[in-house]
Order: C-alpha cells, then structure tokens, then sequence
C-alpha cells in the first residue's frame, strides 16, 4: 500500500525496523522474529540497507520475501553513497516489478573498508537528489502504481551528527520534504522533549507531512553503547541512566528498565498526537511485544480505536 494512504487510513502508525542478516541461520531467526510480530498487524516494516549498498542484493531478497510469503508490507531503504543513476534505477526497477510500494531515502554512509572513499564521484550527493531522483523515476510510469513510490526520509530530533548548524539542518530536511517526500521517520531517541521540539520546529519551517518517531528500547548495558556508534551519539538523559545504573550487572533486570523506558515514552507520544510509532527491533521480537502487552495493545489497528 502506498505510504500515503497508510498515513491516511492508519495514523498513528506502528511499525518495525529488521535488517538483513548475512548467514542463512540468523536469516531463519529473523523469519522467526518477523512471523511473531506479523500477528500484531504492524502498519508497515522497514528493512535497513548496509553502508554503500553493501548489503544491497540481501536487502532485496528480504523485501521480496516479506512481500511474497506475509501481509507485511516491507519498506526498503535506499541510500546515497557509492551509487550512480544506473544503479538507483536498476533497484527501482526491480522493486517496482515486485510490487513494492515504499522507499526510504537516505544519505547513508561509505563501508568502512572503503576509507577516505570520495563521496563527490557520487550522482547523489544528498538524500534530496535521491528523492529527486525517485519522483522522476515515479513519473515515468514504470511502476504499477500510477502514483510511483511513495517516499520517506530520514530526521534527527537530537541533531544530524554531520550538521551541527540546526538551522542549516532544518533547512536540509526542508529540502527533502520539498523535493517529494511523504514522511519523515526519525533516527532513535531517549528523551521525548528532543522529538516534540524538533516537531514544533518542523512545523515552524513548513513541513507540514506527518513525522514518525523512531524508538529502540534499551535490552542490554553493551547494546546501549554499541547504540551510540549506531545513532551517531545517541544522548542517554541521566534519569535513564540512573536506572540503568541501579540494575548493575544484572542483564534481565536492565532489560527491564530498557523496556519501561521506552514504554513509557511510546505512552508519552501517543498521547501527545504522534503520527506513528517506529521501533528499531534488531531483529528481535521480546522488547516489542512488552511493550505493546504494557500499553495494552493487542496489534497496530487497536492505538488507533482507543
């Protein structure tokens, strides 16, 4: 279904984020994961895309997959880096013939083997082109939606680590929004106040399309310091890491107050009107299902009857 009328029909959203995993074993796990949180009737999933399309082809089968064997309707990501105009069309192609419907647009990163890689050899040298790029491709008509694709991007209610000017970053995001975009979805936070500023300050800038807020519950003491390398620093407000602290070494017990947390601050969006729920799963299913049994939510169509 195009992003449009899920926005339309659904909001608030409540969706989840898997990645492709790279051996057969651990791609039998996720299937496990994906068929456990399919019953809660999840808006739509999204599907990462490694660093420099390093993960492009695996990416693709599992979109294909999800899309062939579920009811989910998977959204892939998309990014910049190391990619020409041939490349972004070939992939636009293949998921237009497969029926997918949705593309998140990003700027991403080079792969790490590829260092002092010279992003200007790039067609795309911001998520704006990309977005660009997949409006002209929607015009075209090659896709079975006379719409095309519908299209996400990405937001930084904590700052995008590679633009500290904020001002000069809501003008970039303005800028994507312009180009086409349907939606934006938000990197991960911890702290609700960072969200409802960067909404009100979007607002303020003219972006008016519905912003969708990217939440990962905290479920070990090392996955939260791997998650600051992921999210570019993630900020971790003290009450949060006061509790973390009082868990000490005890694993279940921080996993705990990682899924309270994030909760209560689903509890928090929800009542102050968020357009959609996006929860960053790791391929895992446990904190997810917590969360929503604590909520009282049954699947995604029950937030939006209450």
């Amino acid at each position: 279904m195009h992003i449009a009328d899920i926005l339309n029909q659904q909001r608030p959203t409540l969706s989840f984020e898997f990645f492709p995993p790279k051996t057969n074993e651990a791609f039998e796990a996720l299937y496990q994961t994906i068929g456990e949180l399919e019953a809660y009737k999840p808006s739509f999933v999204s599907v990462t895309y490694g660093a420099g399309g390093s993960t492009r082809e695996l990416t693709h089968d599992l979109v294909v997959r999800i899309k062939k064997t579920t009811t989910l309707d998977p959204v892939p990501h998309l990014t910049c880096v190391c990619h020409g105009e041939s490349d972004i069309a070939s992939i636009l192609e293949r998921y237009a013939e497969a029926g997918v419907s949705n593309i998140l647009a990003l700027g991403g990163d080079p792969p790490r083997n590829l260092e002092g890689y010279d992003r200007k050899k790039d067609a795309f040298q911001q998520a704006a082109d990309l977005v660009r790029f997949i409006k002209k491709f929607n015009e075209s008509g090659a896709h079975p939606d006379k719409r095309g694709f519908g299209i996400g991007v990405a937001g930084f209610p904590e700052g995008h680590p590679n633009t500290p000017n904020r001002v000069l970053e809501m003008d970039y995001l303005k800028a994507k929004c312009d180009e086409g975009a349907d939606y934006i979805c938000t990197q991960l936070f911890f702290d609700n106040h960072d969200f409802l500023d960067f909404r009100d300050r979007c607002r303020l800038a003219g972006i008016t399309i519905p912003i969708i807020a990217g939440i990962m519950p905290i479920t070990s003491a090392s996955g939260m310091k791997r998650m600051a390398d992921l999210a570019a620093g993630a900020r971790y407000p003290a009450k949060l890491l006061r509790a973390i602290q009082r868990a000490g070494n005890d694993e279940a017990a921080v996993q705990r107050v990682g899924v309270h947390y994030a909760t209560e601050q689903c509890r928090d969006l929800l009542e102050n009107g968020v357009d959609g729920i996006h929860f960053y799963t790791l391929n895992k299913s446990h904190a997810t299902r917590e969360i929503y049994a604590s909520l009282g939510i049954r699947d995604s169509s029950a937030v939006r009857s209450a």
